[in-house]
């Protein structure tokens, strides 16, 4: 198997465990908090962070992965950032509507297509900015129900959709620069992400919700969903580091709404939610966007690879070309010829 073959088994992989393993935690996560009425999500949140951190430090233990420390000021300052931007998301989702909330997280793929555009000269084709539109449309009309704006919800959502992207863009370009794994990146930012949620976290969900985390009555039922969303997010974390690495925040945020939608139809069949034509005639738009962003991607990544190979190849040979001279050069020379490639003898022996 060949290392691009390897890569793309690779990246399939991790698009597959991020979309099973998000979906089976939204799924527990709202049997938590709508059944059990555990209505506390970032203090959950860093819950998952610190199993995470404890999972990644056992596996180091048995040496699954190699620590490699980097520049520290870089990890706390993409830690706190990544924090920050999911506890932002959960006080969006207090202060505004829901409908509104869904439309903060449709802005975050052209938020970051504009900050990858402007600050990293990245281009993306007119197909790929076409299915991104198809796509957006499409989530727009499956979730987005009401909106209603004001001040405070609206600044909250600009924070959050400008800390999430940043914290993206960030967890792809930190894994090149530092030539870092996605495991080496999360074991070392989830503490702070960890901390920056659980001083925070009792605050913001008392802020949301009029209650105290610390004063909820825990039921054995209670306690054992939560051990079971904290066990299921050690692989949403590394799956989230890993799909973000592989290809780019822009992907990342389409597989999001990918999950969306499977979660619209897991909660209709599972859970028997109220669906409309209007949920699948959205749901059906942004599959045919998925579908028209992942061909282009595939047939652009394919392009630039070949691309890339082509240069390579001219480069060997410009490279072999002197040598294949001077070897000329030296059979000519054998063989009594008269004139010489590169330089004469007679001339050495004149001067």
């Amino acid at each position: 198997m060949s290392e691009g073959q390897r890569f793309q088994l690779g990246t399939i992989g991790a698009l597959s465990l991020s979309v099973v393993s998000s979906v089976s935690i939204v799924i527990c996560n709202k049997a938590l908090i709508s059944t059990l009425g555990f209505t506390f999500a970032t203090t959950l949140t860093s819950w998952h962070l610190l199993v995470t951190f404890c999972s990644l430090h056992v596996a180091l233990w048995l040496k699954l992965f190699e620590h490699k420390p980097f520049d520290p000021r870089a990890v706390m300052g993409f830690g706190i950032l990544n924090g920050s931007s999911i506890g932002l998301l959960n006080l969006s989702l207090g202060f505004n509507s829901v409908g509104f909330y869904q439309m903060t997280k449709l802005a975050i793929i052209p938020c970051t297509v504009l900050l990858e555009t402007l600050f990293f000269r990245k281009k993306f084709s007119r197909h790929i900015q076409v299915s991104l539109g198809i796509l957006l449309l499409g989530v727009g009309i499956a979730t987005v129900t009401d909106l209603q704006l004001n001040l405070v919800g609206s600044v909250l959502s600009l924070l959050a959709v400008v800390t999430t992207c940043i914290a993206q863009i960030m967890t792809n370009t930190i894994q090149k620069k530092f030539k870092v794994s996605s495991t080496q990146l999360l074991y070392q930012s989830c503490p702070y992400q960890a901390i920056t949620l659980f001083v925070t976290g009792p605050f913001v969900d008392g802020l949301l919700t009029n209650q105290n985390v610390f004063a909820f009555k825990y039921t054995p039922q209670v306690l054992a969903f939560i051990v079971l969303s904290c066990l299921i997010s050690v692989s949403v974390n590394f799956s989230t580091f890993l799909v973000i690495g592989k290809t780019s925040p822009v992907t990342y945020q389409v597989l999001g709404h990918l999950k969306t939608c499977l979660v619209l139809a897991f909660g209709y069949v599972l859970l028997r939610d109220p669906f409309s034509w209007r949920n699948i005639l959205g749901i059906l738009i942004a599959v045919v966007g998925m579908v028209v962003y992942s061909y282009y991607c595939t047939t652009e990544s394919q392009q630039k690879a070949s691309e890339a190979a082509a240069q390579l190849a001219q480069a060997k040979e410009s490279e072999s070309d002197p040598l294949i001279s001077v070897e000329n050069g030296a059979s000519i020379l054998t063989d009594g010829a008269a004139k010489a490639p590169g330089w004469n003898s007679n001339k050495d022996l004149q001067a």
